[in-house]
């Protein structure tokens, strides 16, 4: 996790790092919406980073992002459905490709 200074030490009980995450959003038809992610089990989570360069280099430099609280984030994943924030991912797998459209097969024609 990033270092964090004296002033912005969270609590032990806190569940978040002190301070705004970098959130990744979407464009959205209102303007844009959280990225939700799967965790490696399957799992839907909503992700936080401590720093632009964590998200920078986790999702690359293209990746739009906002500040939000911790509990900010948590309430606005949680009417989906969406119980688990994860805090600066080190891992995530490259987006799914389209297979490609197979060939139509030929017809047979009945002896």
């Amino acid at each position: 996790m990033a270092r964090l200074s004296r002033d912005d030490d969270p609590e032990p009980s806190d569940r978040f790092p002190a301070g705004p995450l970098y959130v990744p959003v979407r464009p959205g038809p209102s303007g844009c919406a959280a990225r939700l992610f799967r965790t490696p089990l399957g799992g839907r989570t909503a992700v936080g980073f401590t720093s632009e360069r964590r998200l920078t280099a986790t999702l690359g430099p293209g990746q739009a992002w906002i500040r939000l609280a911790g509990p900010a984030l948590r309430a606005l994943a949680a009417p989906l459905g969406v119980t688990t924030v994860t805090v600066d991912p080190l891992f995530t797998a490259p987006p799914a490709t389209p297979l490609p459209t197979p060939a139509p097969v030929p017809a047979l024609r009945a002896a």
